[in-house]
C-alpha cells in the first residue's frame, strides 16, 4: 500500500466513523467531518497531509 491510499482509506474511514458518530450519538462529530474534508481539500493543493508523515514513519512508499 502506497502512502497515497492509506491516506485516502484512513480518510474515508474517519469519514463513515465521524458520520455515524454524529447521527447515533451527538452532531458535533459533524465538525470533525468537517476537518477531515478541508483537510483533504487543503492536501490537494499543498501536496502535504498530517497523516503523510505519520505513514512515512510506518515504512508506506510515495505513490
Amino acid at each position: 500500500m502506497t502512502i497515497n491510499e492509506a491516506l485516502r482509506a484512513l480518510a474515508g474511514i474517519v469519514i463513515l466513523i465521524t458520520l455515524a458518530l454524529g447521527a447515533w450519538v451527538h452532531p458535533y462529530w459533524y465538525f470533525f467531518t468537517a476537518f477531515v474534508g478541508l483537510n483533504l481539500l487543503q492536501s490537494a493543493f499543498t501536496r502535504w497531509c498530517p497523516a503523510m508523515v505519520i505513514f512515512r514513519k510506518l515504512g508506506l512508499k510515495e505513490g
